[in-house]
């Protein structure tokens, strides 16, 4: 049925289609812009985490590191310690006040509401994602690093091939759950300008002022996202591939 003009206010559910044949542009923009930076700010995250937890597990060898050796791992856990930290400890809202305005401060043609997003959402999965596959790697094994290193393998090369393919195995629900997370997350970017779901459901409710049928649109929209979201998550768990592992030759 299309309706031509809006129903009353007792008519919800005839209000509720009415909004989906009337914004269906905006509604299915928000859900672009979503995914997108759901996508990319979890894909780019850990990418970066993976450095990030390198850096942060490097062990100090008293023995054989040099003093820059020494001082540079040192400095890495600090640095990975107080990034982690603050990103994990202060809400996205405001990480995303803080970058986008002050960056804007400078003028930068490029700088736009979205490329603030996709930074927000991408340094702030890397400091979540990085203490997953921490968690992934202290589950794993130490005679997997040991049986490497024993086979000729440096520590870096030992972690990046041997040790986290495993931790990231074994991490991927995990990570499946932080892009949910994200998904949902992202509307806190509606603060800045950024038409993700939630800035897209205001914009079509603004003009009728029927926010909680047009909510209840987003709400259904959303769940619809992480249901699929949580059932591709499920399948590639049960699909992972086989993992390279190493055994120590007596």
């Amino acid at each position: 049925m299309i309706y031509a003009t809006l129903p009353g206010r007792d008519q919800f559910f005839q209000t509720v289609w009415y909004l989906i044949e009337t914004y269906a542009p905006f509604f299915f923009k928000g859900i672009y812009y979503t995914l997108l930076l759901s996508i990319v700010g979890t894909v780019g995250g850990f990418i970066l985490s993976l450095f990030l937890t390198v850096i942060r597990t490097e062990e100090i060898d008293k023995r054989r590191d040099h003093i820059i050796q020494k001082i540079s791992k040192k400095l890495g856990h600090i640095f990975t310690n107080i990034y982690i930290t603050v990103f994990r400890g202060t809400p996205m809202i405001v990480q995303a006040m803080i970058f986008y305005y002050g960056i804007s401060r400078f003028r930068l043609s490029w700088w736009t509401p979205l490329v603030a997003g996709l930074t927000v959402v991408t340094l702030n999965t890397t400091a979540y994602i990085a203490e997953v596959i921490r968690s992934g790697i202290n589950g794993i094994d130490k005679g997997q690093m040991e049986a490497a290193r024993s086979l000729g393998f440096s520590r870096r090369k030992a972690m990046f091939l041997i040790v986290l393919p495993q931790a990231i195995k074994n991490s991927l629900p995990a990570i499946g759950n932080e892009f949910i997370v994200n998904l949902k997350d992202t509307a806190v970017l509606s603060v800045i300008g950024v038409t993700e779901l939630f800035r897209a459901t205001q914009l079509a409710t603004a003009p009728n002022y029927r926010t909680t049928e047009g909510f209840f649109i987003a709400a259904l929209m959303y769940l619809t996202l992480t249901y699929i979201t949580s059932k591709v998550v499920h399948y590639l768990e049960n699909r992972k591939p086989a993992v390279r592992k190493v055994e120590a030759h007596v």
